[in-house]
């Protein structure tokens, strides 16, 4: 096909040439000298063995052939940029971004994405951790078009729900456990019972402070009823993957959220010693904006993530 069609640039001289009725005005378009509008029609009219234009002292005026040309000409055009905008939007539709929390990425959403790229190779995933996915008492809960996460196409957040003018989807409703590496129990003192963290060291997260969702140790000592203990002691951490890491490297016992480690205790990397879930008023949810809800990769996204949410909770449930 290409070799029976002549060069593009010829095409797009004589339309704009004859659109205007002027080599000038074709040539202020098309950022060229009249001189060259003039050589690339010359040049078709050599391809077609045809007149186009009939030259007169101060303007041009177009013959039958190119009457017969223009419009046909014209729709050619239109089809060339209509695939275009539909070449862009096929590539918008293969890429998305999600925004969440950092532990839930690390913890959580790391460990089930291969799933995601295996069964859906044709989109492209921008996965953004940032803490600014965890609500907090003085922060707006509507996701800010004008943060460094406004790029994302959907969230997963940390808070209430409570996200107007957004399609909402709970995940899970986490608690907090304790947990440690299985080498602990296997060489270090008992740990049945609350009481027996006396005799470990116990690791705090401060990664969020202020967080007035996330119980410390005291508080969960108080919760549980366990007394004799000093739920002050011991190591700080100000990322909560750091305090993921020291707990499987055997440090001592971190409270944590469960199910974000479920991977781990899955694999055998932690086990839970004591069996006493602290509960939060907060979950994890996942927000689409509603002009997405339709979007190929937006949806499809949504789907596979309550479906690994939902799954999780059978698996825990068994």
């Amino acid at each position: 096909m290409s070799d029976r069609l002549p060069p593009l640039n010829a095409l797009r001289a004589f339309e704009a040439a004859a659109r205007h009725r002027s080599f000038k005005r074709a040539a202020e378009e098309l950022f060229v000298t009249p001189a060259a509008i003039s050589q690339q029609v010359k040049s078709l009219e050599d391809y077609l063995g045809v007149s186009l234009f009939r030259r007169l002292t101060r303007s041009i005026e177009l013959t039958a052939a190119a009457e017969a040309l223009l419009p046909k000409l014209r729709e050619g055009f239109d089809c060339f940029a209509a695939g275009l905008v539909v070449a862009r939007r096929a590539e918008e539709r293969g890429r998305i971004a999600v925004a969440a929390p950092p532990n839930f990425v690390s913890r959580w959403l790391m460990p089930r994405l291969r799933s995601f790229t295996t069964a859906y190779p044709q989109f492209d995933l921008r996965i953004i951790g940032t803490l600014r996915a965890i609500d907090h008492p003085d922060q707006e809960t509507t996701p800010d078009p004008g943060r460094a996460d406004a790029e994302a196409q959907v969230a997963v957040r940390f808070g209430m729900g409570d996200y107007p003018g957004l399609e909402v989807d709970l995940l899970f409703r986490p608690s907090y456990v304790p947990v440690c590496s299985p080498t602990l129990l296997e060489h270090g003192p008992p740990l049945r019972k609350p009481e027996d963290l006396k005799g470990h060291t116990l690791i705090h997260d401060e990664s969020s402070p202020g967080d007035e969702e996330r119980p410390g140790w005291e508080e969960w000592l108080d919760h549980v009823g366990a007394t004799g203990v000093d739920g002050t002691r011991g190591p700080r951490f100000s990322n909560a993957s750091l305090v993921h890491e020291a707990a499987m490297d055997g440090l001592g016992v971190a409270l944590v959220l469960r199910p974000l480690v479920d991977s781990d205790i899955e694999e055998g990397r932690l086990v839970v010693p004591i069996e006493r879930p602290v509960p939060t008023r907060f979950a994890y949810f996942l927000v689409t904006p509603k002009t997405l809800v339709d979007h190929p990769a937006a949806s499809t996204f949504r789907r596979w993530l309550t479906a690994q949410a939902k799954q999780q909770a059978r698996r825990r449930s068994r």
